[in-house]
């Protein structure tokens, strides 16, 4: 605040209105949340237990679907002895939707209560504590990718292969359809790798999808595993629309 000439009426004008405004009912905040690829999601634990009985921590990434629903790699939930789980998870993961960077404000957070592990590839159906209802889902693939299809990538994982830790910033990259399998797909990068744009440990379950708004789009396939980065040759990656008939079951 300036204060000049006529500067201390004008404070008290507006200690007046201040308090006036404090009065007054307010209705409740909307998170802020990103304008660029909201539905993108940070999965993280500190309880994992171990064998020995200690914890651990971990992470993953994922994407929204539903109101209610994000997909991720199914290794994200697992028993004390490493297998998939299905199932309310074992250890709190808590999620975060809506940000660019962990220091944003706003965003949206919600815990996972229940897991469906995909029966045919590394890939888990994770629902939430509450519907999230301000952020748009990417749509489940009604038709399989096609060799050449140009797919955008996103992740939270870490920007090492040895001191792993997820990123404090969203990580992004552009890649190609190279080879199409049963249940997974090849992804060809567009520009030579980095830590910055391919995925490393913690993208476990991170989207390839088509979006022409960075607002909306198209789930195409996730991040299988979090490999060591950046890797050589082509990213194994799990399709969805094998899986988008089961998913909708589930979610029904």
């Amino acid at each position: 605040m300036i204060l000049g000439a006529g500067g201390a009426g004008a404070y008290t004008v507006a200690q007046e209105r201040a308090a006036a405004e404090t009065s007054r009912p307010h209705a409740a905040a909307k998170p802020v949340l990103s304008h660029e690829l909201p539905f993108n999601t940070k999965l993280t634990a500190k309880d994992i237990p171990q064998l020995d009985g200690s914890v651990r921590s971990g992470a993953c990434s994922g994407s929204l679907i539903a109101p209610q629903w994000v997909v991720t790699a199914g290794h994200c939930f697992h028993s004390i002895v490493g297998t998939p789980d299905s199932g309310p998870p074992r250890y709190h993961m808590a999620v975060t939707l809506g940000k660019l960077k962990d220091s944003d404000p706003g965003g949206e957070t919600a815990q996972v209560v229940d897991v469906r592990q995909s029966p045919v590839s590394d890939l888990a159906l994770a629902k939430l504590d509450h519907a999230i209802t301000d952020i748009a889902p990417l749509a489940l693939p009604t038709a399989p990718p096609t060799v050449g299809e140009a797919l955008q990538f996103a992740g939270w994982g870490s920007l090492s292969s040895t001191v792993v830790k997820p990123s404090d910033h969203l990580k992004r990259g552009t890649f190609t359809v190279a080879e199409i399998h049963d249940y997974t797909l090849g992804a060809a990068p567009t520009v030579p790798r980095t830590v910055e744009n391919s995925p490393c440990p913690d993208d476990s379950g991170g989207p390839f999808f088509v979006s022409a708004d960075g607002m909306t789009g198209t789930l195409v396939a996730i991040v299988n595993n979090g490999p060591a980065c950046p890797q050589a040759g082509l990213e194994n990656v799990a399709r969805l629309d094998v899986v988008a008939d089961w998913i909708r079951r589930q979610m029904a």
